[in-house]
């Protein structure tokens, strides 16, 4: 069954921490850093989706700027507890991915 890209990759994912894994590949701080030439970039996915279908739905989403993509991590974040004016409530869990790209590969920065 072939699903829609759009459909596996729902938005990008920005917070500081994503963007600190962005600007790993310019970092010149640390010896082991210095060694990070490959950028990583973190989606908010699909909860069914895996890594293979993830990994094609990206170089689909991005192929005039031929992405090839290394690898990729998957976490599923769970529901979180929350009370409001005295009622509980949960937040929504989601799954998100952080994806590896080829050294040299680079998506629009708008960090």
């Amino acid at each position: 069954m072939n699903k829609s890209p759009y459909k596996v990759i729902k938005s990008r994912y920005i917070t500081e921490k994503s963007g600190m894994l962005q600007g790993l590949k310019n970092s010149e701080s640390n010896a082991c850093i210095k060694r990070c030439k490959s950028p990583k970039y973190v989606f908010l996915v699909e909860n069914t989706a895996n890594k293979i279908e993830i990994a094609k739905a990206i170089e689909q989403i991005y192929q005039e700027k031929k992405i090839k993509v290394k690898s990729v991590n998957t976490i599923r974040m769970k529901p979180k507890k929350r009370r409001v004016r005295g009622r509980v409530g949960f937040t929504s869990g989601f799954k998100k991915a952080i994806v590896t790209l080829e050294p040299g590969d680079e998506l629009d920065d708008q960090v």
